[in-house]
């Protein structure tokens, strides 16, 4: 009991990180009107958060291996909480984007080094629920997240959002360091050793690299088809940003609920049929999308599907990195959440491309066709031995 109370708090420090993450898209135009610069100079907001918030996914593995993963959650989590609400007071676009570097900066951590507690306090057989209900509650904050941002700032102003995230920030920081502590720190586990040793034989490591491989294009194909789901729904309905968010809430609806049953579901169909299912149910939402723009009720199914399948392939994925190395897992974790998000970079910056030239049908055909290839890419190369205890790490 005193696992799963912390999975959830956990859970909620992955809501309110992930939903910040992607707020400041649909806020862009009101702050840039603020600041008194054109929309596209504002855009370097969005770049100051993801590059410290990728390159720091590899520094904080090593660093919570050492010092302790739920101290590390805790102190990143209150220094995110500080960045948040720095950027409600932002005077112009040079510090505004200083406070997003930082914001950035500090909410790398809570991702994986939460997967990687999660790994240390929930055993093996009940770990893929754990993993799944985490992700699912991390994920339904990216999702609300425009429509809570748009709300907000339709109601006050775009300052108003940071400061109201960061006000959340603080009570789930100030929850977790209370009720989290005590099962943890009895938990978790400490390593040490060199920094850069565990990266390089995760990537030596053949099965450990295949699934590795495998999350860089499902962040490239998911995330990608994720980040342009509300343009192609403001293009296809002129919905405004609220409706937008509530169409979106399907994604997180389909994530959690996913996670709820990938535990079971991993048992009784194995995990690499399962990867290959959560993929294969991408490929039948994108592919919605770009058949059906002109059905609103097809299109949410669309959207819901995508977060369904998202978290039952992902979740999986993850399971299995909690065992590439049992005395390291902040680095295996780190390096999971690391591909995901330069991943997605990809996949969104090739989409813009592809709309661009070909419209948004033509994205989600060729995300959903490609998604279906990465399902039975995954049926070949994912090793599913590495999920079960008597697989020896070779990261160890």
């Amino acid at each position: 009991m005193n696992a799963k109370r912390l999975v959830f708090l956990l859970g909620l420090a992955g809501f309110i990180v992930m939903a910040d993450n992607w707020v400041v898209s649909p806020i862009l135009p009101a702050i840039a009107q603020s600041l008194h610069v054109q929309a596209a100079s504002a855009g370097i907001l969005i770049a100051a958060y993801m590059l410290p918030f990728g390159l720091f996914q590899l520094v904080y593995g090593p660093l919570a291996d050492r010092l302790g993963k739920f101290r590390v959650i805790s102190v990143t989590l209150a220094l995110f909480t500080v960045a948040t609400g720095l950027c409600g007071f932002g005077l112009g676009l040079a510090d505004l984007a200083a406070y997003r570097a930082l914001t950035g900066l500090f909410a790398a951590a809570t991702m994986p080094i939460s997967l990687a507690l999660i790994g240390d306090v929930v055993p093996l057989e009940e770990r893929q629920t754990a993993i799944g209900t985490f992700m699912g509650i991390s994920f339904l904050g990216q999702a609300l997240s425009m429509g809570i941002g748009g709300t907000i700032a339709y109601l006050v102003n775009w300052r108003g959002v940071f400061i109201a995230y960061a006000a959340l920030a603080a009570l789930i920081t100030a929850i977790l360091m209370t009720a989290g502590r005590r099962v943890a720190g009895q938990a978790s586990q400490r390593g040490g050793g060199p920094v850069l040793a565990p990266y390089v034989k995760l990537l030596g490591h053949l099965p450990s690299l295949a699934t590795y491989l495998v999350v860089l294009g499902e962040g490239v194909l998911v995330l990608g088809s994720f980040s342009y789901l509300g343009a192609n729904i403001a293009q296809a309905f002129h919905f405004n940003y609220l409706g937008i968010g509530l169409i979106m809430t399907a994604f997180g609806v389909g994530a959690v609920l996913a996670g709820r049953v990938s535990g079971a579901a991993a048992e009784r169909v194995g995990r690499k049929r399962l990867v290959a299912g959560g993929l294969l149910l991408g490929a039948v939402a994108d592919l919605l999308v770009a058949g059906f723009s002109a059905s609103l009720a097809l299109t949410i199914l669309g959207v819901f599907l995508l977060g369904l399948g998202f978290m039952l392939a992902h979740s999986t994925l993850l399971t299995l990195a909690t065992e590439f190395a049992r005395q390291a897992r902040g680095v295996a974790m780190s390096m999971v959440t690391f591909c995901f998000m330069v991943g997605g970079a990809i996949g969104t910056g090739l989409g813009a491309r592809l709309i661009a030239a070909q419209g948004y049908q033509a994205f989600f055909v060729l995300y959903g066709v490609l998604l279906l290839g990465l399902g039975m890419a995954g049926l070949v190369a994912i090793n599913e031995e590495l999920g079960q205890r008597k697989a020896a790490p070779a990261a160890d």
